[in-house]
C-alpha cells in the first residue's frame, strides 16, 4: 500500500486533517440479510425464548467447537452467570488480569467473592502464568483469563494449575471470537468461556453474550440462572400445554431475545470473512508501523492465531517528545478515532477505596497503560480507511520523533 505523508502542520496544530470526518475505533457492519432476519422475527409469534435463540446457541456452539452455547443479554451477563456456575461465594477468591475492562473483575464481587490480580506478560498483555502459580491461595476457587485484544491468554497452562488446583477456569473471550489456540478454536478449550457481541465485537446483536462449554452441568446451570432462576421458559412450558414452573434459585433476567438472536445468526454466517479482513487490516499495520521510529507493535505468539479485536500499539516515550495524551488528542484532531484500552481495573476508585489498591502493584499492566493506543480496527475497514489510519500515525509519530 502506498500512503502519501503530510510534512504539514499536525491538525492540532492548525494543519488540514488526514480525514475529513472522524473514522471510529471500532463499529457494528449490518447487511440487508441481518435486517430481513429481524423483520422476519418481528412478524412471527415469538419476540422472546423462541426458536431463534436454540438456533443461535446451536450454530455458535458448532462454529467453536463446544458441546453448549447458553445466550445472554450481554456479555457481563454471561460472566455473571458463569461466576455462579462455577460456584463463587462468599469467602472465595478469583484471580483475574488488571489489564480487562472492569465487568471481568465485578461480576466476581457480585457473587459476593474477591477478584485478586495478577500482573501480565510484558508482550502480550495476557495473564502471566508464572506469577499466577504463585498467588494461588487455599480459597482461590477460580481463574478469569482475558483474551487481551482477541490473542488468547496461555490456556494450556492455566488449565493445568486449574487441575492441579480444583479450579474452575472462566475465560474471557470478548476480544477473541475465532482466534486460535493451538489449532482449538476459542470457546472449545477451558471449562467455561464467555464472549461479547456488543457492536465493535466481531459479531453484533446490539447487546448480548453466550457460555460455551462442554459440561452439561454447568449448562444447566447458566440457563436456569438467566431465566429467574426457573428451570423452564414460558416456550417450554406452552409447548407441553403445561403452567407449572419452580424458582430453584434467585436468579436474573439475562436472556437474549429472538430478534437479537436472528440477528446474531446472520452475522455468525460471516464471522469467517470478518476474520480474514481484521487479519489483513493488522497485517497492513504491522508492514507499515514496523519502520517507526517510538512504536511498540502487538506480538502474535507461536502457535496462536488472534482475532484482532483490537490492534493496540504501544508508544516507546524514550524516543519521541510528546507523552501519550498528546499523541492521543494529535491523533484525533486528524480524525483517527483512537482509544484507549484499558485503566487497570486496580485504578479504579471503587478497587482503590475497598481494597486498598495502590499504584505499582502489578508493574506491567501499568507501564503498558501510560503507552497503549488501540487504534481503529473493525472488519467494514476500506482500504482507504487504513491508508488514512497509517497515514496519521506516520505524520504524527514523525512530528514528535527525537
Amino acid at each position: 500500500m502506498t500512503v502519501a505523508i503530510h510534512r504539514e502542520a499536525l491538525a492540532i496544530h492548525g494543519g488540514t486533517p488526514v480525514r475529513s470526518s472522524m473514522l471510529p475505533y471500532a463499529r457494528q457492519s449490518i447487511s440487508e440479510s441481518d435486517i430481513k432476519a429481524v423483520v422476519d422475527v418481528l412478524r412471527s409469534d415469538w419476540l422472546t425464548t423462541g426458536p431463534k435463540v436454540a438456533e443461535f446457541e446451536e450454530a455458535f456452539a458448532s462454529f467453536v467447537g463446544a458441546r453448549f452455547a447458553v445466550s445472554f443479554s450481554s456479555g457481563t451477563a454471561a460472566l455473571h452467570a458463569a461466576t455462579y456456575a462455577a460456584g463463587l461465594g462468599a469467602g472465595d477468591e478469583a484471580i483475574t488480569s488488571p489489564m480487562t475492562f472492569v465487568a471481568t473483575a465485578n461480576c466476581v464481587l457480585y457473587q459476593g467473592a474477591r477478584p485478586v490480580f495478577v500482573d501480565v506478560c510484558e508482550d502480550t498483555l495476557n495473564i502471566d502464568t508464572d506469577r499466577l502459580a504463585a498467588c494461588l491461595r487455599p480459597n482461590t476457587r477460580a481463574v478469569l483469563p482475558v483474551d487481551y485484544a482477541g490473542h488468547p491468554a496461555d490456556l494450556d497452562v492455566i488449565m493445568e494449575l486449574a487441575g492441579r488446583s480444583g479450579l474452575t477456569v472462566i475465560e474471557d473471550a470478548s476480544h477473541a471470537l475465532g482466534s486460535e489456540y493451538y489449532a482449538r478454536r476459542t470457546g472449545s478449550v477451558v471449562h467455561m468461556t464467555t464472549f461479547s457481541f456488543h457492536p465493535v465485537k466481531h459479531i453484533a446483536t446490539g447487546e448480548g453474550g453466550m457460555v460455551t462449554t462442554d459440561r452439561a452441568e454447568f449448562a444447566q446451570k447458566l440457563r436456569c440462572f438467566r431465566n429467574h432462576g426457573i428451570s423452564r421458559n414460558s416456550r417450554e412450558r406452552a409447548m407441553a400445554g403445561d403452567w407449572h414452573y419452580d424458582a430453584a434459585v434467585p436468579g436474573f433476567n439475562y436472556r437474549l431475545g429472538d430478534v437479537a438472536c436472528a440477528l446474531g445468526l446472520e452475522q455468525l454466517k460471516r464471522i469467517d470473512e470478518n476474520l480474514i479482513r481484521r487479519r489483513k487490516i493488522a497485517a497492513m499495520y504491522t508492514s507499515a508501523f514496523r519502520s517507526i521510529q517510538g512504536l511498540f507493535l502487538p506480538v502474535v505468539r507461536q502457535d496462536v492465531t488472534p482475532a484482532w479485536h483490537l490492534y493496540p500499539i504501544r508508544l516507546d516515550l524514550s524516543r519521541i517528545t510528546a507523552n501519550r495524551a498528546q499523541i492521543f488528542h494529535a491523533l484525533q484532531a486528524e480524525n483517527i478515532g483512537v482509544n484507549v484500552h484499558y485503566i487497570p481495573v486496580h485504578f479504579h476508585s471503587y478497587y482503590r477505596e475497598r481494597f486498598g489498591h495502590q499504584p505499582g502493584e502489578f508493574p506491567v499492566a501499568e507501564d503498558a497503560y501510560e503507552r497503549l493506543i488501540s487504534l481503529p480496527m473493525f472488519h467494514g475497514m476500506t482500504d482507504k480507511d487504513v491508508s488514512d489510519v497509517i497515514e496519521a500515525v506516520t505524520k504524527v509519530m514523525e512530528h514528535f520523533a527525537k
